[in-house]
């Protein structure tokens, strides 16, 4: 459902030098799988999940998502994916149920309301879903980007961060849900800084470092390969190579 090949993304710095965000990332997430995007600050994830939903075109490299091509079809793309960043944003003057419906309706959803009705009790949000969105907390409105991101109900999610400023209970609900979409055949690419999130949710990780594919496997695979048992050591060992 998602297969990215040497993905190339260059940006001008305030200097005019071009600086290389992503240079020749290659990845694959398949149905009914999700897939840790790991880095650390500046590594080139957020530049790759831009690129795979179309925010930003590719320098070089191609990609296919859910079917469709990213630079020749990115309508079709983004009608199959739910996408989620940190700075993904809201409508401050409509409510929670009002935002979910309206992205419903835009996704051509013919039950926009019901599909709005069941994320409001998924997510936790009833409790304040008729609150003008600018009016909400940090967690509150995390919440309702996650919902917002799912309420067509897309063969594929691209997540970038998505427990930024939710707490453990509902971070919680949040790994149920899409525990529950890989279960459902689901593609999910899955960025986060949090190992222990990694561990639990994704069946294959990719460490990307200074825009480049450091490591592909499972988590026992990278443990083997790195000799370390914790996993935060691992990705320690793979990003910096310290010695064992």
């Amino acid at each position: 459902m998602i297969v990215a090949t040497a993905l190339r993304k260059s940006f001008v710095n305030a200097e005019g030098q071009p600086v290389v965000a992503v240079n020749g990332v290659s990845l694959e997430v398949g149905r009914g799988e999700i897939v840790g995007l790991l880095g650390p600050n500046g590594a080139g994830k957020s530049t790759t999940m831009r690129m795979l939903a179309t925010l930003i075109a590719p320098d070089a490299g191609t990609a296919r998502v859910a079917g469709h091509d990213v630079v020749l079809d990115p309508a079709a793309v983004r009608r199959g994916i739910g996408y989620l960043s940190a700075s993904t944003g809201l409508f401050g003057r409509l409510t929670p149920r009002e935002v979910l419906v309206y992205i419903a309706t835009l996704q051509g959803c013919t039950d926009a309301a019901e599909r709005a009705e069941a994320l409001l009790d998924r997510f936790d949000i009833r409790r304040f879903s008729t609150v003008p969105c600018d009016r909400l907390s940090t967690g509150m409105k995390q919440k309702v980007s996650i919902a917002r991101a799912v309420v067509h109900d897309p063969e594929v999610l691209i997540f970038d961060e998505p427990t930024s400023g939710l707490d453990v209970l509902v971070a919680q609900d949040l790994f149920s849900f899409l525990e529950d979409a890989r279960a459902r055949g689901r593609c999910i690419l899955y960025s986060t800084h949090i190992m222990g999130e990694a561990e639990r949710l994704c069946d294959r990780v990719v460490v990307i470092h200074g825009g480049v594919v450091l490591a592909t496997g499972t988590v026992a695979e990278l443990r083997a390969q790195t000799g370390r048992d914790r996993f935060e050591d691992v990705f320690v060992q793979l990003v910096r190579g310290d010695p064992a």
